[in-house]
């Protein structure tokens, strides 16, 4: 269970949880927003995202969004979790994207073109560079332990929280501050998606809808406050939940279309599941990548089907709230769904009408929430190049 080769494996508690998405700022927030009904748009923004609080005037202006929202996460999550006690050169931080600082790069080529290339910004490359989200939260907070950026698309935030609870498992850690953020609305990183078709058409985001035409592209961030299990029950911290296991498979197959019949997916959640020690009719619900693609839903369908038989565990999709905030998705659904088991219930999936009867078939959760009795959760993040990721949370 999450443990490396040659070291004694410790369990992995979950005691902080930090969110900004769409949807809502903050846990509570965010949690009341995903039972918002279904609203058109090609893009979701964290609207009344404000982070004047988290930087001084001039530093806010050299901050990236996605930054700044990795910030009031992590700031978020290390409140709920309290006093750490732990040496810091043993806290971590594990802080994933996709395409990072995007907006500020995409206005300093544009003023570099304008104005000569004497008045790029020097903040460019620290405000930009993929790292800073990391990097951020370690200075601010002195941590001193590993601090790390996964870079896999839109897997990034699941392989983050992965990652994260390793180094706590395999004892290098004490606590790893894990998750991911994203602002990728600039005007070039949206049409970049719509040229290549990506996003839908409509303006809709419908998972596992026969109507679904691609997903609405949003930004956002989650993180998770991993800790050693001992360590959290002797601090008297709140356990709000465990990372059970987790793995991370390639398709091998092509940089956007998944492998055929859900395969690279398939693998990846068996392997998840053998990582967390139970077997699959352990798993009592399934937060699904979804993104509203004709492709993904149905591979992730497929594979569902063939890992649990048909219906299965119970399958929502929150990204017909959300959107598809990329890199950010896994770690905001990997908050998600901890509020699921603290809740004691399973959103439903906005935007869809019904299951479409072309895809194998799954027990998506529709129309409201339902409610049940908690066990592991299984979320699922696949992203462009082939990467899979499976997360593995159970109650505390």
């Amino acid at each position: 269970m999450l443990v490396a080769p040659g070291t004694q494996g410790q369990r992995v508690a979950v005691t902080g949880i930090g969110v900004a998405g769409p949807g809502g700022v903050g846990c509570e927030a965010f949690w009341a927003g995903l039972h918002t009904p279904a609203r058109e748009g090609f893009e979701r923004r964290v609207e009344g995202f404000d982070a004047t609080h988290l930087y001084g005037e001039k530093e806010i202006r050299r901050v990236d969004r996605f930054n700044q929202l990795a910030m009031h996460a992590a700031t978020e999550a290390l409140e709920q979790a309290g006093e750490l006690r732990a040496d810091p050169d043993r806290i971590g931080t594990m802080v994933g994207t996709g395409v990072g600082g995007l907006q500020t790069l995409e206005d300093q080529i544009i003023n570099g073109h304008e104005k000569g290339l004497k008045r790029v910004s020097p903040f460019l490359v620290p405000s930009m560079m993929n790292n800073a989200g990391a990097a951020g939260i370690s200075m601010r907070f002195g941590f001193r332990g590993p601090c790390e950026t996964v870079v896999t698309a839109c897997a990034a935030g699941t392989h983050s929280v992965i990652n994260g609870a390793r180094l706590v498992a395999s004892g290098r850690c004490d606590v790893v501050v894990a998750g991911s953020s994203e602002a990728p609305l600039s005007p070039t990183g949206v049409a970049a998606f719509t040229n290549m078709t990506a996003i839908t058409k409509s303006g809709w985001s419908r998972p596992f809808d026969a109507r679904r035409d691609g997903f609405v592209i949003a930004e956002g961030a989650g993180i998770l406050v991993l800790e050693a299990w001992d360590q959290a029950v002797a601090r008297g911290a709140t356990i709000l939940a465990e990372v059970m296991g987790g793995a991370s498979t390639a398709d091998a197959h092509h940089i956007t279309a998944p492998a055929p019949g859900g395969s690279g997916a398939l693998t990846c959640m068996q392997q998840a599941i053998e990582d967390a020690g139970i077997s699959p009719d352990a798993v009592r619900h399934v937060n699904a990548h979804g993104t509203s693609t004709t492709l993904n839903d149905a591979a992730e369908a497929e594979a569902l089907g063939k890992l649990f038989g048909t219906p299965g565990p119970p399958v929502t999709s929150t990204k017909g709230v959300t959107g598809h905030a990329l890199g950010a998705a896994g770690s905001m659904e990997a908050v998600i769904a901890v509020l699921t088991i603290l809740k004691r219930s399973i959103p439903p999936t906005v935007g869809t009408d019904a299951l479409d009867p072309e895809l194998t078939p799954i027990d998506l959760v529709l129309g409201e929430d339902r409610p049940w009795e908690p066990g592991p959760v299984m979320s699922n993040s696949f992203g462009f190049g082939g990467h899979n990721g499976t997360l593995v949370i159970g109650p505390a």
